[in-house]
């Protein structure tokens, strides 16, 4: 009895699917970048708001302030 094993061949990924691939994985990298960002400011609103309950109030114009400027960036 013979065995007649084929190497596998794995498929061979084109140029056009190496670069969708790469787009993907920066859009996911982009995204779980804001996610950092957005969880930083969560972590500072929360310090900040108790150690200091009349920081609210400055806290929500420098949020007021940081959408402003980037509706005006974004063009949103």
């Amino acid at each position: 009895m013979a065995s007649s094993s084929s190497p596998l061949e794995l498929p061979h990924n084109s140029n056009d699917d190496v670069l969708e691939l790469n787009k993907d994985l920066e859009r996911i990298i982009e995204d779980i970048e804001n996610i950092s960002v957005q969880l930083a400011w969560m972590s500072y609103d929360m310090v900040a708001l108790r150690t200091s309950p009349e920081l609210a109030e400055s806290v929500q114009k420098l949020e007021e302030a940081y959408h402003r400027c980037r509706a005006i960036i974004c063009g949103d």
